[in-house]
């Protein structure tokens, strides 16, 4: 875990990136009056678009504590000057440990974001497009793991199979599996159009408007980064970080993403009831310790001037209080 201020003359590639659901997410936050001088956590800096707005409308006692695991947006962080704001290069998981070597208990409210960043898709030399030809690596964090064409080399073709099917919902995930292991016996694969390619060759049918290779990228790089591992580490650390009233805004790209958000708030905003035939007072029922804001979806407008928003949804919470 890296912590940094600023680092003079840093080059970052420049990538067009555009924040999803930018204005909505904040605002989710309550960023008015008293609230304006918390601490808030923005779990994926990306490239800034919600951590600029976040500091934009924090007060001067406010603080702001952002998480990547990605080098180039710790690069791009290092050049925010701010002294309200601080970067730590690791995932939101570790929020727990690293709020607290920070001396930092509670936090007023989390924006998660959990999408995979345009620079990272457009940046052919990551290796998460299928679209462009590059090395085979998939990682978020370039600086340590393994990357997906070792991981390819070695996985067992069971494994591939549950990987691709359970992270990818890919129908044809014991055909893509086969097909791997088939190519890897005869040549290593390395490169994002060669998995492609295997992929188009073993999906005996497509989807309308979705190359064939999309479902066994978005599994690989799930898979390789740990994302769902993540994810549940990082609500639970969340929910057990929020002050009362405090809201956590959760933005998810994809339906496994979805799911587990939905179900975590759901099971945070209700409570089993006792039976109701026993002698128990309103008041020692019971409580549920989030309550459900909103869920919003992108604009059509913002789908049309970036279509990456399209399955992009919104979920909102605010913690009630209590025991956690």
């Amino acid at each position: 875990m890296t912590e940094t201020k600023t680092v003079p003359g840093t080059k970052v590639p420049e990538y067009q990136h555009r924040t999803v659901l930018l204005d909505e997410a904040v605002d989710a936050l309550n960023l008015i009056g008293a609230r304006a001088d918390g601490t808030y956590i923005d779990g994926t800096f990306g490239r800034g678009g919600h951590s600029r707005l976040i500091l934009s409308r924090l007060g001067a006692q406010g603080r702001l504590v952002a998480f990547d695991k990605d080098p180039q947006a710790i690069a791009t962080a290092e050049a925010v000057e701010d002294t309200r704001f601080t970067i730590v290069h690791d995932s939101f998981a570790t929020m727990t440990d690293a709020l607290a070597a920070r001396g930092i208990g509670q936090v007023d409210g989390i924006l998660l974001d959990l999408g995979i960043s345009s620079p990272q898709v457009d940046d052919a030399t990551r290796g998460f497009s299928f679209r462009q030809d590059g090395p085979l690596d998939m990682r978020m964090d370039t600086t340590r793991g393994m990357s997906a064409a070792e991981w390819l080399a070695t996985a067992a073709e069971q494994q591939l199979e549950k990987v691709i099917r359970d992270y990818g919902e890919e129908r044809f995930a014991f055909q893509i599996a086969k097909a791997i292991v088939a190519r890897r016996a005869i040549q290593p694969i390395s490169t994002t159009r060669e998995l492609a390619s295997i992929v188009a060759g073993a999906v005996k049918t497509r989807e309308k408007g979705k190359d064939p290779a999309t479902r066994t990228f978005q599994a690989i790089r799930i898979f390789i980064n740990q994302e769902l591992e993540d994810l549940e580490a990082g609500l639970n650390a969340a929910y057990a970080m929020l002050a009362p009233g405090a809201r956590m805004s959760v933005i998810s790209f994809h339906s496994l993403e979805d799911r587990m958000v939905k179900q975590f708030l759901a099971s945070k905003a209700k409570v089993a009831q006792p039976d109701r035939r026993l002698p128990i007072r309103a008041a020692d029922l019971p409580q549920p310790q989030m309550k459900l804001i909103a869920k919003i979806k992108a604009s059509s407008a913002e789908v049309d001037a970036n279509p990456r928003a399209r399955s992009a949804v919104l979920r909102v919470a605010e913690r009630i209080g209590g025991a956690k």
